[in-house]
């Protein structure tokens, strides 16, 4: 938890003319750029290819040796009832998630392979969205983008070269709603435990004169969440205009989200835990007359808007290109209710009576700005699949602090900033990658990667830091076909990391290092896929969890000189009949810090924080008829450290979580296409379990979720 800290503005409603404003322009330059293609009729087998291109320069398919997994919009449609992407995600490989508010909603987290968010590269259509300080990823600011999500991929390890920071644990890599060539409207309402509730609109023209479509989505979302007042009002937009010609894709996107959640990021301790694990310690203060108190508005609050503008061209049989440019505003803070606070921590002087410190109620400010291009083009032909691009980002990001009320307001004025700094960063990369078939069944693949990072920022946490980096990650493998159902490859690749915002607060940090070495087997026949993978993670001066928070809350790391990550990764999909389905996964490993030195005492090798040695998930989809659908989903965790010295107390227990999905379908004659009735019974054997926690100093604090909680929803098509 970083930049999760910072959130929202009530004054960035103000601006929505200038936002409006801005769309209209993308919206002319898509037009312009429309006039110069050839008016033909298109051809729809070129078009969804061009439609590809928007992901393709960071995206992989069976023929690269990388381990992989593609989630899209039909089989995650049915649980997509308010609970945010990483919570859909959940049952895939090697992925383990959590829930502050302990349902789903709100502030969410992924860890793949034990690495946590901050490791996961994410993009949206080839474009950064990690944080460019912090390097996390929070979905609380983009709700229900599930809903205009067409697909996603998650390469596990390194994976392949992509734009923003690299990838440690993982890469994400999302492709918003392709353009429909027929008007359709959809409304989907939700509602469950907690007082959950979603509502979403979405719309799409249709190709208009066979070129142009406008689409659309806007929801609203709320929950009280799990824990005490872990309550969330989130709303997002989503819109897109597309150009399609017979060699030409143009996309302008601006989508967005606001966001409002009352903080539950701190945790309980255990016998909180075992007698009320629903406690929220946040807001908690004592008046005047001794009362134990909460404050009503210890909240977060971020609006985040993106603006995107894609150009793919199909050049010619062989070419293909893509242009893209971006811009994402976000501005926001977080309220919260201190008490006895020092004067001189604010450059307040003591009042009358040699009062030197007060109660108060200050907000930590964000406002930020992120601007770039995106390019590549791709040559294949029938040996050769050759990708060349890069990017160039930058972020510029201001920090400051208010002071709303106090008890003793000294000479403090309403605005004035108590501190201000502010980071920049610019990053840039070139890669080029290729497949070359060398033979009928045996391929080559290679990725090369030049990338410079400059960060720049002052602060009284950070010191005074103006570093330059430069990085080259070379990735090489093969793959072998040994016959039409199976293949095996093996990979190396190199990646190297940047320190985050953190990470210099808490001294003085290193880049990270990372050799990646995997092996794997891939089978696929008519009535079964199986795939199989190996992976050697050799880390020099690794950041790892310590465990511990700052004072804000974000979780603080420490370089560990060498460590490692050795799995088994095994995932399947069987057909057991026309009727039954099941999709089984697990994840075995080893993770440790080799020689660990910690405050001077060595601990020898013990194991990574908050990577478990086994994962598992399962799906069973049992479909009695064309219409009907019951699915059984299973996750198992094994137990886990938040620490890396193995303290007992540090030890996060093992648990295993059943959910059951209901889906019906009714497709009526006349007035809409279809009426899905969807039911999702979350931890229906109502485990008590912790997905989560922390340590404060020796002391273990938990994130408890919900035991057993439903959602249900109605989606109407017309």
């Amino acid at each position: 938890m970083n930049t999760l800290f910072y959130k929202k503005s009530q004054k960035l409603c103000a601006k929505a003319q200038n936002k409006s404003t801005f769309i209209t322009a993308c919206f002319f330059l898509l037009i312009s750029f429309a006039s110069f293609s050839q008016e033909k009729q298109q051809d729809s087998t070129k078009v969804n290819q061009l439609d590809e291109v928007l992901v393709s320069a960071v995206r992989v398919t069976t023929k690269t040796p990388v381990s992989f997994s593609n989630l899209d919009k039909k089989e995650i449609k049915f649980r997509n009832l308010g609970q945010d992407i990483p919570i859909l995600m959940n049952f895939l490989p090697s992925v383990v998630t959590t829930s502050d508010a302990g349902n789903g909603v709100g502030y969410t987290g992924i860890r793949v392979r034990g690495s946590d968010a901050t490791r996961v590269n994410v993009t949206i259509n080839g474009i950064p969205y990690n944080d460019s300080e912090s390097h996390g990823t929070y979905w609380v600011n983009m709700p229900d983008f599930a809903s205009s999500v067409e697909s996603l991929q998650l390469q596990r390890g390194v994976g392949t070269s992509t734009n923003g920071a690299g990838a440690f644990g993982a890469s994400l890599n999302m492709l918003t709603d392709s353009y429909s060539g027929k008007a359709s409207g959809e409304i989907a309402n939700s509602f469950g435990s907690f007082n959950t509730q979603k509502h979403t609109v979405k719309f799409s023209s249709g190709l208009m004169n066979d070129h142009f479509e406008i689409a659309g989505r806007l929801s609203t979302l709320k929950s009280d969440g799990y824990v005490d007042r872990g309550a969330s009002d989130l709303k997002s937009y989503f819109l897109q205009g597309t150009y399609v010609g017979k060699t030409t894709l143009i996309k302008a996107l601006a989508f967005g989200g606001k966001e409002k959640t009352y903080q539950s990021w701190y945790g309980i301790d255990g016998e909180t835990l075992a007698n009320n694990r629903t406690f929220n310690f946040a807001g908690m203060f004592t008046d005047e007359l001794g009362n134990a108190r909460f404050y009503d508005n210890e909240t977060d609050n971020y609006q985040q808007d993106h603006y995107q503008l894609h150009w793919n061209e199909k050049v010619s049989k062989n070419w293909n290109t893509n242009l893209a440019f971006h811009y994402t505003k976000g501005k926001g803070y977080y309220e919260e209710y201190v008490e006895n606070q020092d004067f001189a921590d604010y450059g307040l002087l003591p009042v009358g009576g040699g009062v030197v410190a007060t109660d108060l109620i200050r907000q930590k400010w964000l406002d930020n700005n992120f601007y770039g291009t995106t390019f590549s083009a791709n040559y294949k032909d029938e040996k050769l699949d050759l990708i060349f691009g890069g990017g160039y980002n930058k972020y510029e990001g201001s920090h400051f602090g208010k002071v709303i009320w106090a008890r003793y307001a000294s000479q403090s004025e309403l605005g004035d900033h108590y501190y201000d700094n502010f980071g920049s960063k610019t990053d840039g990369n070139v890669f080029a990658k290729a497949n070359y078939q060398i033979s009928e069944k045996l391929s080559l693949f290679g990725d090369l990667q030049l990338r410079n990072v400059h960060y720049k920022v002052d602060s009284p946490e950070t010191g005074s830091v103006n570093d330059n980096f430069n990085f080259f990650n070379p990735k090489a493998g093969l793959n072998y076909t040994i016959n039409s159902k199976s293949a095996v490859y093996l990979s190396y690749a190199r990646a190297n990391r940047e320190p985050n915002r953190t990470d210099y607060e808490g001294g003085n940090a290193k880049p990270e290092k990372l050799n990646d070495f995997e092996i794997g087997w891939r089978y696929a026949a008519d009535k079964i896929k199986f795939n199989s993978n190996i992976y050697y993670m050799a880390y020099k001066d690794q950041l790892i969890l310590t465990g511990k928070l700052d004072d804000v809350g974000s979780p603080i790391r420490s370089n560990s000189e060498k460590s490692y990550r050795l799995g088994l990764e095994v995932d399947a999909t069987i057909a057991v009949s026309d009727q039954i389905i099941i999709r089984p996964n697990f994840t075995l490993s080893s993770n440790k810090n080799i020689d660990l030195n910690v405050a001077g005492e060595d601990y020898g090798t013990k194991d990574i924080s908050y990577s478990p040695a086994v994962i598992a998930g399962n799906i069973i989809v049992y479909k009695p008829t064309e219409n009907f659908q019951i699915s059984l989903l299973q996750k198992y965790v094994g137990k886990q450290y938040m620490n890396n010295i193995e303290l007992a107390d540090a030890k996060l227990a093992s648990y295993f979580v059943n959910d059951w999905n209901v889906a019906y379908e009714i497709k009526p004659k006349s007035v809409f296409k279809s009426i899905i009735i969807t039911g999702l019974v979350n931890n229906v054997l109502d485990k008590k379990y912790v997905s989560n926690g922390y340590m404060w100093d020796v002391y273990p604090y938990y994130y408890p979720q919900a035991g057993i909680n439903f959602l249900a929803g109605l989606t109407l098509k017309f």
